[in-house]
């Protein structure tokens, strides 16, 4: 089936009782059984197994192309569940433009329980050799990544990374699964946050894993029940209901991106436009060779610096200004004040005329309107202080 399809309809036949075509919210924490160890569909207790979470899981690893996914609470709860297949003193190398709650949960969180990051452009070939020539038991992929929409060559990593007896795994969620499948790339294991495109309304928080390994899958479910970040049933029927339309929203994020990104490159306060999409960017060969298309996240930098910045952001019109992506609405913000404000001190700090962009499905002449209206406000801020 082709992706459309399965978004809808795996995982997720009619309920057997009534019909349903939407698989229902069973809210539940308990299942009656008959008899002692007499379990209805292997149906205990809702932490452990809960049968909309279960349609979701299904579902998600169908639009990977994996047999295999684990929904958890969160993105950040995905990530540290297959960090957690890993013992304490195992060697990660990382993409080096991490996702900032990434970073602190590295940094803060499992480095000091043993655990050891590197952290490399390994968006670079020869920048990979010699990191794996170090000795690594998991390469942590971001792509395109955030902020700074850097692309890594999935194949290309995970073909080193084998070699060298490294896991990969890839969080897609700039991604999505319609742009992007790196399982069928190479990869060990993908996670997204389903709070972002997957869900894609800006009404639900929730991550997955998607692998094809059994053995690490069931180390995930263990874990999944374990420490228990799982995601309630109303979330899970959120995120299947948003996953239904991911396609039809992923391709109008891209053509309003597209347009976007083209509008800033030509304006004179904007000094550094990043869309992969772009010809100029540096790793857009490698997103059209294994990416649908571009994404809708994009990024760019002004003239000016920070006070350039703040103008811009002072009256956002139609863009809401906010900590997330992916949703319906266009968001934007300033990554090193807001999402990327834990990389203080990291080395990996974003600069201060960064501004990031999820852009979202409104008529793409509105958002154009407000964003040039936003651009004017920056160049007079800006102007004093150009050359």
């Amino acid at each position: 089936m082709e992706f459309e399809t399965r978004a809808i309809h795996a995982g997720q036949e009619p309920e057997a009782v009534t019909g349903s075509v939407n698989v229902p919210i069973f809210q539940t924490s308990t299942y009656v059984q008959d008899g002692v160890g007499g379990l209805r569909g292997g149906h205990d207790y809702a932490r452990t197994i809960n049968p909309t979470r279960t349609a979701l899981q299904e579902c998600l690893a169908a639009l990977d192309g994996g047999r295999h996914g684990v929904a958890f609470a969160s993105g950040m709860a995905a990530t540290s569940a297959v960090l957690g297949t890993f013992a304490a003193g195992s060697r990660v190398l990382a993409i080096n433009d991490v996702y900032g709650g990434t970073y602190r949960l590295f940094s803060k969180v499992l480095e000091p329980q043993g655990y050891r990051f590197a952290y490399a452009d390994i968006s670079d070939p020869a920048v990979v050799e010699r990191a794996l020539a170090a000795g690594v038991d998991l390469v942590w992929i971001e792509t395109p990544t955030n902020p700074l929409l850097k692309v890594v060559d999935i194949a290309m990593v995970a073909e080193r990374a084998h070699a060298a007896g490294a896991v990969v795994a890839v969080d897609s969620t700039f991604a999505s699964p319609y742009l992007q499948t790196p399982l069928a790339l190479g990869a060990d294991v993908v996670v997204h946050s389903t709070t972002k495109y997957i869900g894609g309304h800006s009404d639900v928080v929730g991550g997955v894993a998607v692998t094809d390994d059994d053995e690490r899958a069931e180390r995930l479910r263990f874990l999944q029940n374990a420490i228990g970040a799982v995601p309630a049933p109303l979330d899970c029927f959120l995120t299947l209901r948003g996953a239904k339309t991911l396609a039809v929203r992923m391709r109008e994020h891209c053509r309003n991106a597209r347009r976007v990104a083209e509008h800033l490159e030509r304006d004179d306060v904007v000094r550094d436009v990043i869309w992969p999409g772009l010809e100029s960017h540096p790793g857009h060969a490698v997103a059209a060779r294994q990416m649908r298309d571009f994404g809708g996240m994009v990024a760019f930098r002004v003239h000016g610096g920070r006070a350039a910045a703040d103008a811009l952001l002072a009256d956002t019109g139609v863009w809401s200004m906010g900590e997330s992506l992916g949703g319906v609405e266009s968001l934007i913000e300033h990554p090193g004040a807001m999402t990327h404000a834990s990389l203080a001190g990291s080395g990996f700090e974003v600069s201060d005329d960064l501004i990031r962009l999820s852009v979202g499905i409104e008529h793409v002449d509105d958002l154009l309107a407000d964003l040039e209206r936003m651009l004017d406000a920056a160049r007079r801020a800006a102007s004093p202080v150009r050359v």
